[in-house]
C-alpha cells in the first residue's frame, strides 16, 4: 500500500472533548470519528486493526475448538420474554416495534438465541459444543464517553459452550480462560483476570479480564504476592478486628443534633467511624429494606443485588424514610425495628447486615429520632438481622484474603468477561437431550465475551507515548513503513522499490510513504499512527550504502547495510510476533 492511497486524516491538535489517551490519539492519528454520543465510524486504519484483532481471537478460538457462526442483531421480544430478561435489563436494551405492531430488541448479547438454536440439539453424543460469533451489540449507555471505551453500538466476540454436566462446564470454561489469557498476550493487552459478579447473566462463576487504565471506571482489588484478583464488587479481604466501644446493658440515647454524618458524629462526640453502624434505606425490586454497614465502610451495590437476588435497587427517597423509620437521613438505625425474621405478622422489613458487623458491641447507630443517637448497641442483641452478607468495599492496604499482604486497588476497564451461565437458558428455553442412560438432560451452559473495539482502545492505553500510538506489531495497521526523503532520484527511487517489493514478498504489512513532504511531516505522522518500524532511505545515507531503521517503541535508531535491510527487518517483525502466536 502507498499512503498516497491511503485515507488517514490525522489531526495536529488534540480534539477538546477527548478524555482518554485512547480517544484523543485514535481521533488524532485518524482511525475513527464520532458520529453522535457513543456511536463511532472506523477508518480504513482502524479496520485493519480491528481484522488483525479478529484474527487473532479466530486462531484461539479454533485452537479449542470452537464454531463460528452469524446470528442476527435483531430478537424477537418472546424470547427474551421467556428467560425474564426482556424486564431485568432495563433501559439498557433497545426496544422497537416492526410494522405489523411487533416488540423487537436489538441485541445486547446473543444467550437466548444461541440456546434457541441449540434446541436441535437431541444427544449426549453432539456435546460439547462451543460456538462463537462477531455480531454488533446494541446497549443504550447513559453516558458513552472516552471513545470506544464506553460506546452503544459495539462488537462483540461472544463464544457459548453446551455441555452435559458440570465436569464438562469447568473444561469448557477453563479452554476459554486460557484462550482468553493467550489472546490479550498476543495484542498487547496486560490483562488481570479477576472474580466477577455474575449480574444480569446469572450462573455460578464469573471472571472478568481487566486491563489497568487511569480512563477505566472499575476497579480491581489485587495482591501483589500471590496475584488474587477480584473485581471490588466481588472482593474481599481479612479484615482486621475493631475496638468495641463501652458495652452497656441496653443501648442509651443521647442527643446529637449536629451531627448528621459518620464524620461529624466521630468530631463532635468522639465516636471512632469503626464504632458505628451506617444504615442505609434502599429500594431493591420495590421493597424497601436496610442495609447495615461499619460506619468507616461503603457499601457495593452489586454484592447486595447478588445477595438479595433482586435486579434493581435505588436510594429510598426523604419521604419514603421518613414513613418508614419516622426520621430523616443522619439519625437512622435498626434497633427496635422489627426484622422479617423477627416481626410476629411477618411484615417488618428485610435487614441485611455485612459481616464485619457480627459480634460487634458497644455500637453507636441513629435512634429514628431526628438529632438522636443510641450507644451501646449490641448488634445480635439489640438488631433483628435478617440476613447476614458481604456488602461492603474492599479499600487498598487492606490483608490479602488469601496470603495476608496488603491490597492494591487499581483503576481499570473491562476486556473480556467468562461466567458459567448452568442451566437458566436450557431451562428456559426447554433444551433437552438424551443422556448415556436414555434419560433426558438439560445442557449446561457457559457465556465467553470480549469487546473488539473496547481492546483496540485499551492497546492504545497501554502503548503509547507523547508522539502517539506505539502499536504492538500483532495488531498495527501495518508493520513496517518505508520512507524516502531528499530529493528525489533514480539511486533513491530504485533502493525504495525494492525494499518495498521484498518486504513484501516477506508476506510483510509494509506501507510506502510516497508523499510529497517534509520528511518532519512523515515521520511525525509514522509516529502518531504507531508503525513499528521505519525505514528511512535519503541519499546521504545510500552514499554510504546504507538505510535507517528506527523501532518506534523504543525510538532507537540504527544503520543497516541496503542489501540486508529488508530481511533483517522482516526477522524482527517476525520475532516479535512469534513467541505470543505458538
Amino acid at each position: 500500500m502507498r499512503w498516497s492511497q491511503l485515507y488517514v486524516p490525522t489531526l495536529r491538535e488534540d480534539p477538546a472533548d477527548a478524555d482518554a489517551a485512547s480517544h484523543r490519539l485514535l481521533v488524532r492519528a485518524g482511525f475513527v470519528r464520532q458520529l453522535m454520543a457513543g456511536h463511532y465510524s472506523l477508518l480504513p486504519m482502524a479496520v485493519r486493526v480491528r481484522g488483525k484483532i479478529v484474527d487473532v481471537v479466530r486462531e484461539e478460538m479454533a485452537r479449542i475448538g470452537s464454531q463460528e457462526w452469524i446470528l442476527p442483531a435483531v430478537h424477537p421480544a418472546e424470547i427474551w420474554q421467556r428467560t425474564g430478561r426482556w424486564e431485568g435489563m432495563g433501559e439498557e436494551m433497545f426496544r422497537l416495534k416492526d410494522r405489523k405492531g411487533a416488540d423487537l430488541a436489538l441485541g445486547m448479547t446473543h444467550e437466548e438465541i444461541f440456546t434457541t438454536l441449540a434446541q436441535e440439539l437431541s444427544s449426549y453424543r453432539q456435546l460439547p459444543q462451543m460456538w462463537y460469533q462477531f455480531q454488533t451489540k446494541f446497549r443504550d449507555e447513559p453516558r458513552p464517553k472516552s471513545g470506544l471505551l464506553r460506546v452503544r453500538e459495539f462488537t462483540m466476540k461472544d463464544s457459548y459452550s453446551f455441555d452435559l454436566d458440570q465436569a464438562g462446564l469447568d473444561r469448557s470454561f477453563d479452554l476459554h480462560h486460557a484462550a482468553y489469557t493467550r489472546i490479550f498476550a498476543r495484542v498487547g493487552i496486560p490483562a488481570i483476570p479477576v472474580q466477577a459478579s455474575s449480574g444480569s447473566m446469572g450462573g455460578s462463576a464469573s471472571v472478568e479480564f481487566m486491563a489497568p487504565t487511569p480512563a477505566g471506571e472499575d476497579l480491581v482489588v489485587h495482591c501483589p504476592a500471590c496475584r488474587y484478583a477480584a473485581n471490588v464488587e466481588k472482593a474481599d479481604s481479612a479484615l482486621p478486628a475493631a475496638a468495641d466501644g463501652e458495652a452497656l446493658a441496653a443501648p442509651e440515647r443521647f442527643d446529637t443534633p449536629e451531627a448528621r454524618t459518620i464524620e461529624e458524629l466521630a468530631r463532635l462526640h468522639g465516636v471512632p467511624a469503626e464504632q458505628q453502624i451506617k444504615t442505609l434505606v434502599l429500594v431493591a425490586d420495590g421493597r424497601p429494606l436496610l442495609a447495615l454497614v461499619r460506619g468507616d465502610h461503603s457499601l457495593v451495590e452489586q454484592k447486595l443485588l447478588d445477595a438479595t437476588g433482586a435486579r434493581t435497587v435505588r436510594p429510598a427517597d426523604a419521604d419514603e424514610i421518613k414513613g418508614l423509620l419516622g426520621a430523616l437521613p443522619g439519625s437512622l438505625g435498626a434497633v427496635g425495628v422489627a426484622g422479617v425474621t423477627g416481626s410476629a405478622d411477618g411484615t417488618g422489613l428485610t435487614v441485611l447486615a455485612d459481616h464485619a458487623l457480627a459480634g460487634r458491641t458497644g455500637m453507636t447507630t441513629g435512634a429514628n429520632q431526628d438529632g438522636v443517637h443510641l450507644r451501646g448497641v449490641d448488634v445480635a442483641r439489640d438488631i433483628a438481622v435478617t440476613r447476614w452478607a458481604d456488602l461492603r468495599e474492599v479499600r487498598a492496604g487492606e490483608p490479602c484474603v488469601q496470603c495476608g499482604e496488603a491490597l492494591e486497588v487499581v483503576q481499570t476497564v473491562e476486556v473480556g468477561h467468562i461466567f458459567k451461565l448452568g442451566r437458566k437458558y436450557t431451562e428456559a428455553l426447554d433444551v433437552t437431550v438424551l443422556g448415556q442412560d436414555g434419560a433426558a438432560v438439560k445442557p449446561i451452559m457457559g457465556s465467553y465475551g470480549i469487546g473488539i473495539e473496547r481492546a483496540i482502545a485499551a492497546i492504545v492505553e497501554t502503548h503509547h507515548d507523547e508522539k502517539g500510538i506505539a502499536w504492538p506489531v500483532a495488531v498495527a495497521p501495518f508493520e513496517v513503513a518505508v520512507v524516502p526523503i531528499g530529493k528525489a532520484d533514480e539511486q533513491t527511487a530504485a533502493v525504495v522499490d525494492d525494499l518495498y517489493g521484498r518486504l513484501r514478498a516477506e508476506r510483510i504489512d509494509v506501507v510506502l510513504d510516497d508523499r510529497d513532504e517534509r520528511p518532519g511531516v512523515k515521520f511525525a505522522d509514522i509516529e502518531l499512527v504507531g508503525i513499528p518500524y521505519r525505514i528511512t532511505v535519503g541519499p546521504r545515507g545510500l552514499k554510504d550504502g546504507v538505510v535507517e531503521v528506527t523501532t518506534r517503541a523504543t525510538g532507537e535508531t540504527v544503520q543497516v547495510p541496503v542489501a540486508e535491510a529488508a530481511a533483517q527487518v522482516a526477522a524482527l517483525v517476525r520475532a516479535a510476533v512469534a513467541p505470543l502466536a505458538g
